[in-house]
C-alpha cells in the first residue's frame, strides 16, 4: 500500500503494521492509522505518520533513550483496551516538539504514546499523578563547569 506523507513523500508501506487508535489521539480523534518509520537511517527518532492525513505526522521518540530513570505504570482499564499479554509487547514513544535551535527541543513524556507492537493498537495515555510534564527538554544542557543544569 502506497500513503503520501509529511516527511518522506509517497512511501511503500506493509498494512500489517499499521497501528490502530480506536479513540483516535487527543486533538485529532478522527484519525486512527498510523504508520511509524524511521525519521532517516540510524536515528533515535521517528516519524508517527497518519495515513489517512499526509500532512499529520509526529516526530518521536522512546524516552527511555533520552531520559534515563523515566517510567510509567498502565492502569489495567489501558492494559485491557491495548489488549497487553506481554511487558515485551509494549513500545512507548514521547511526542517532541521541534524547536529552533534544536537543542530547544521537548519531549511530551506525561502523555507517552503506548504501544501493543503485537495487536497493533495503540493509545496516548495521560500521566496524570506523575512527575512529568508536556514539555522536557530532550538534550540535558551542560552548564560551564560541564554538569548537568
Amino acid at each position: 500500500m502506497k500513503i503520501k506523507t509529511k516527511y518522506h513523500g509517497e512511501v511503500e508501506i506493509n498494512e500489517t503494521e499499521i497501528v490502530h487508535f480506536p479513540q483516535g489521539i487527543p486533538s485529532f480523534l478522527d484519525e486512527q492509522q498510523f504508520y511509524i518509520m524511521p525519521f532517516a537511517d540510524d536515528s533515535s527518532f521517528f516519524i508517527m505518520q497518519s495515513v489517512k492525513t499526509p500532512a499529520l505526522a509526529f516526530v518521536v521518540v522512546s524516552p527511555f533513550d533520552f531520559f534515563q530513570n523515566y517510567s510509567i505504570n498502565l492502569s489495567d482499564p489501558i492494559i485491557e483496551a491495548l489488549e497487553i499479554e506481554k511487558q515485551e509487547d509494549v513500545v512507548v514513544f514521547a511526542i517532541l516538539t521541534i524547536a529552533e535551535p534544536f537543542q530547544n527541543t521537548t519531549a511530551n513524556l506525561q502523555g507517552p504514546i503506548v504501544i501493543n507492537e503485537a495487536k497493533k493498537f495503540g493509545k496516548q495515555v495521560i500521566l496524570s499523578d506523575s512527575p512529568y510534564q508536556t514539555k522536557h527538554l530532550l538534550l540535558q544542557r551542560q552548564s560551564s563547569q560541564g554538569k548537568e543544569e
